[in-house]
């Protein structure tokens, strides 16, 4: 990885949400390295070195993890409580990106410990200006806290 560059973790069950993200990230200059984790299950084995990812050292945490709420096997809520629950990743900025309108989804994604909640828009021009932004704020501007 180089200096500048950031790592992002797109937990995303969605392969055209997938590929619209990374598109987005990439057309807007954002220098991000992007793991993608297709589940609850996967992100979680990627975050704390388990699964697939275990037998060495943990994988480098991510600057941000980009997080859809509504995937199989593990959903985003679950993923929030078991990476607010672990000293390793208590400090972790996610952020919700979700189709959701729930009301009820945005109260108790932040509630589990989200740094942000981010409907997804439907226009493809607006998903990309949202995804950019997102981008451009998580791994530009905050400075985020990292658990010791």
């Amino acid at each position: 990885m180089q200096a500048n560059e950031r790592l992002l973790l797109l937990v995303e069950d969605n392969p055209d949400d997938e590929l619209l993200c990374i598109r987005a990230l990439r057309r807007n200059n954002i220098q991000s390295r992007m793991v993608v984790a297709r589940d609850g299950v996967e992100a979680v084995d990627y975050l704390f070195g388990q699964g697939v990812y275990a037998g060495g050292e943990p994988p480098p945490l991510p600057d941000v993890v980009l997080l859809d709420l509504n995937m199989p096997r593990m959903n985003g809520f679950d993923v929030l409580r078991a990476v607010r629950a672990h000293e390793r990743t208590r400090l972790l900025p996610v952020v919700v990106l979700t189709t959701s309108m729930s009301q009820e989804d945005l109260v108790r994604s932040y509630d589990c410990g989200a740094n942000s909640f981010v409907r997804k828009p439907v226009d493809f021009a607006e998903f990309t200006e949202a995804v950019r932004q997102l981008g451009a704020y998580w791994t530009r501007v905050n400075v985020a806290a990292l658990a010791n």
